[in-house]
């Protein structure tokens, strides 16, 4: 006589599958979702909180080992799938319409490579599967059209702002606005409006992370951005070297002045690997990134090599997560914006779940 299979002891199995994030079993968090069971086949759905998840196939075959090993159990079949919720750390404002986070990446000196940073990691969370779209927020000099390889000006649907796109990027930038050589001189308060303007007025569609990349500093544009939108955090980026260091230390303070929590950090220019003997040479010196991330204990996003392609793609409208994808440089990018994702999930179950409500019109 043949042992039936019930939900409950396949849900009691799976309480042995573990998030390494978020510290409890996929059972508790509600992953497990749509359980079928006919005679000896079982089925069922695990929705993770983000489709970058680095170990979502280990979690998949230690789910299916388990069930297996239920009585009367002969195949199992799991749909991997992902919902990425909602992370913001000021919840009194009004969310921007079609986008879950905002992430803000900022770097507290120019020459660090942070919006090259910006775009190989937009790209990076787009190919792991995630809805991903990028505001250029550095006014002054709008580059990401450039890394992005596009040339376009923006058009609208009759009520909104429609974003340019490439590489599954949806973009919005003063680059489109602007002839290639006109230089942009506005103060604060014209700063603030375009800010506004790029959140509020642009059809984002259903876009899970929204990365802005800042202008170097700690200016106008990262407070408007604090005091116009729900920010989810923000990622700096430096070098190894002392002065970057230091820079980045100022920048972190001030997006504790403005509640805004930090992601991580990244290292760039972490390191050159000679392409003839493969020697390893800390040009910038080493380790100044994740001595920082450790000081002043905030998450530590990775190492980005120095390697020329990286800047040959910026300049060509090729990021190197597109045009060398198996590419040490660009698996660093990958490593990066999966360990982003983590950190926005886990800000997500920080708090009770909120509701936020949409702008309209």
């Amino acid at each position: 006589m043949s042992t039936q299979v019930t939900e409950a002891a396949v849900l009691d199995a799976l309480r042995a599958v573990r998030d390494p994030d978020l510290h409890r079993d996929i059972v508790a968090l509600k992953f497990v979702k749509n359980v079928r069971i006919t005679g000896g086949h079982v089925a069922f759905t695990i929705e993770l909180t983000t489709p970058a998840c680095p170990v979502k196939d280990q979690m998949r075959d230690q789910a299916r080992e388990l069930v297996l090993q239920l009585p009367g159990v002969t195949a199992v079949d799991i749909e991997m799938t992902a919902r990425v919720r909602a992370s913001v750390a000021d919840v009194g404002k009004v969310a921007v319409e079609g986008v879950k986070n905002i992430i803000a990446v900022g770097a507290g000196k120019g020459g660090v490579g942070k919006t090259t940073v910006a775009v190989n990691l937009a790209i990076a969370l787009s190919q792991c599967g995630g809805r991903v779209a990028m505001v250029d927020g550095d006014i002054y000099g709008p580059n990401v059209p450039i890394m992005l390889g596009i040339s376009t000006q923006l058009g609208t649907d009759g009520q909104k702002i429609v974003p340019a796109e490439q590489y599954g990027i949806q973009l919005v930038s003063m680059a489109f606005m602007t002839n290639d050589d006109s230089p942009v001189i506005w103060r604060g308060p014209m700063l603030h409006g375009i800010i506004q303007q790029f959140f509020r007025e642009v059809r984002w569609d259903n876009v899970d992370y929204l990365v802005v990349d800042l202008p170097p500093g700690t200016g106008d544009v990262a407070l408007s951005l604090s005091q116009t939108v729900p920010l989810s955090g923000s990622v700096l980026v430096t070098t190894p070297q002392t002065v970057s260091v230091a820079d980045t230390r100022r920048a972190v303070r001030m997006y504790q002045k403005l509640n805004v929590p930090t992601l991580g950090l990244i290292e760039n220019m972490s390191h050159f690997v000679c392409p003839s003997c493969t020697h390893e040479s800390d040009i910038f010196g080493k380790g100044g990134g994740e001595g920082l991330a450790t000081e002043m204990g905030m998450p530590f996003l990775g190492r980005i090599p120095i390697y020329e392609p990286i800047r040959v793609g910026g300049d060509t409208g090729v990021p190197i997560t597109v045009g060398e994808p198996n590419s040490p440089a660009a698996q660093a990018f990958r490593a990066a914006a999966e360990r982003l994702a983590a950190q926005l999930s886990i800000a997500s179950y920080a708090k009770k779940p909120i509701t936020l409500m949409p702008v309209r019109g």
